[in-house]
């Protein structure tokens, strides 16, 4: 079934940021739309990998926090609300240059 509010969207999504959860709403319904002539569950499961692929185009997993944060934008900047892995290493070697 289609998702007309967000507050319906499953448990899974609930931790997403207000933005993401719009995104994934938006993504699962066009696929749920497009595959009108499949079987129900096969159109709910497709609907739903289309959405997460969807959020994970513009959404990552903060490794620290556990949070949903956008991932890089087209300049390559980091979200101020993500770490590099590798920002302590070059750090570290840039001290000991």
């Amino acid at each position: 079934m289609a998702y007309e509010r967000v507050s319906e969207l499953p448990k899974s999504v609930r931790n997403l940021p207000s933005r993401a959860k719009a995104l994934y709403m938006k993504a699962y319904n066009s696929c749920w739309d497009d595959l009108e002539n499949t079987d129900e569950a096969a159109r709910e499961k497709a609907s739903h990998e289309s959405a997460w692929s969807a959020v994970k185009e513009q959404y990552e997993k903060d490794d620290e926090t556990g949070e949903w944060v956008k991932s890089e934008d087209i300049t390559g900047k980091r979200s101020r609300h993500r770490k590099s892995r590798s920002s302590g290493a070059s750090l570290q070697a840039k001290a000991h240059a």
